[in-house]
């Protein structure tokens, strides 16, 4: 259920030393635009109390622009946040700023502010946007979103020390040392593998779902990078046919054989679940998993490590989901919404929404990825400090890129890839699985 706050107008408060942030903002909203009123349609986030920071954020810009402000946290169970987004724009009403998920800055350009004003000066400040947010977000030369800090995730392994130790012989503490740069060399895709079989043979097999949902879906657009597989290439080719495709298949016909048998019908939970009970040794999955564990597993969350993917042929690859927030072309007050924009996005602000989450929050720009948090979140103490990819140790992927956007997130919500996965894995033939995987993708061009 979404919640409403009001932010009141306040007067600005004389005296109250200007940051950057103000500084940035001033441009948008001085003159005419110093007062009025925004909507804000927000994630409602998993974590508890992690909405009070961004709460705080925006009514500490509101007083000080004199701008009412309305927020409206709304959940994405259920889907109601995407069909609050697929309700306004056909209205052409509602909300003046949104959170969007990864596709929808995509889907919905044609109806969003462009955001260059603000995504240049925070680029140059805040550092360089990683590739994946720039593929979903900068769309036909402009920014048509500002990558958000809420809700962006990483989807990257979270191991049991103890077991990973045990049956597989790997430290996970040695290769990803908090404070300290990956040492991690050897962790490959085939000791990725080694590792699954180990440990399935020592009654604590990996918990990857194959099922349709998104962190399933993730997972498969990791691996299928790390053999450089991709269905449907930027020009919008399909090019499902190939030796890279086949390889990744193969790797899941091996993974799959070392992991409990109702994987193809995970949804989002089953590996959280799977963890907090003691029997994974890894899963696939952001910061949640643990702190659940933490709240109600402590034995369990002593022994946790969130590190970096395995490197396949082509590269070491992570999955990530970005969140976005867009401003409406129908909004009123698109100059105070570019000024809140840029306030939310500054380095202290990312820092205390960082701070909110647990570690469960990632920034999308380089400069804003060695937060204190990661390195003293626990226990065990450190766990989270590889999970902000602080040495850029790989490289940050979404499923379905680099198709064009309309073809990519068909391949993300159809769930192409898992599909492949489980139907090879069952004994289909792989030229019959790739021929279906053909006829999909066609469909998808058609449609």
């Amino acid at each position: 259920m979404a919640s409403t706050r009001r932010i009141a107008r306040r007067r600005f408060i004389a005296g109250t030393a200007a940051t950057s942030a103000a500084f940035v903002a001033a441009p948008f909203v001085r003159g005419a635009h110093a007062a009025g009123s925004l909507s804000l349609a927000m994630w409602d986030h998993w974590v508890p109390k992690a909405n009070d920071a961004t709460t705080a954020l925006i009514k500490e810009w509101s007083e000080k622009q004199k701008v009412e402000v309305n927020v409206d946290y709304i959940t994405s169970q259920g889907n109601k946040l995407l069909l609050t987004g697929a309700a306004e724009s056909q209205a052409k009403s509602g909300h003046d700023i949104i959170a969007l998920s990864t596709w929808l800055p995509s889907r919905y350009a044609s109806q969003l502010v462009p955001v260059d004003d603000v995504m240049e000066p925070l680029i140059k400040q805040n550092g360089a946007v990683n590739a994946t947010v720039e593929y979903l977000g900068h769309l036909k030369g402009k920014w048509v979103a500002v990558p958000a800090t809420v809700g962006s995730q990483i989807k990257g392994p979270c191991s049991r020390l103890d077991y990973m130790k045990q049956y597989a012989g790997l430290d996970m503490q040695e290769l990803y040392p908090a404070g300290a740069p990956p040492k991690a060399d050897g962790w490959t895709f085939d000791a990725f593998l080694k590792a699954a079989e180990d440990c399935n043979k020592g009654g604590h097999p990996f918990g990857i779902g194959l099922g349709t949902t998104a962190d399933n879906v993730d997972t498969a657009g990791a691996v299928f990078h790390g053999f450089g597989a991709m269905l449907v290439n930027a020009k919008g080719e399909i090019t499902v046919k190939s030796d890279p495709v086949r390889q990744a298949l193969d790797f899941y016909k091996r993974l799959m054989a070392a992991m409990p048998p109702d994987v193809p019908a995970w949804d989002d939970a089953s590996n959280n679940k799977f963890l907090v009970s003691g029997q994974a040794s890894l899963i696939m999955n952001p910061p949640s998993a643990w702190a659940v564990a933490k709240r109600d597993a402590p034995k369990v969350a002593e022994q946790l490590w969130t590190h970096g993917f395995a490197a396949g042929p082509k590269g070491r690859f992570a999955p990530f989901t970005p969140y976005f927030w867009g401003i409406w072309n129908f909004s009123k007050n698109v100059p105070a919404a570019k000024s809140l924009l840029t306030h939310l996005s500054q380095p202290s602000s990312a820092e205390k929404m960082v701070i909110a989450s647990g570690g469960y929050d990632l920034p999308s720009f380089a400069n804003l990825t060695t937060f204190k948090v990661w390195a003293e979140e626990g226990p065990p103490k450190g766990t989270l400090y590889h999970y902000a990819n602080p040495y850029n140790h790989q490289i940050l992927s979404v499923a379905g890129a680099p198709a064009p956007h309309s073809i990519a997130e068909r391949i993300y919500t159809q769930a192409t890839q898992t599909q492949m996965a489980v139907r090879y894995y069952r004994g289909e033939p792989m030229e019959k699985t790739l021929a279906w995987a053909a006829a999909e993708l066609e469909g998808f061009m058609r449609d």
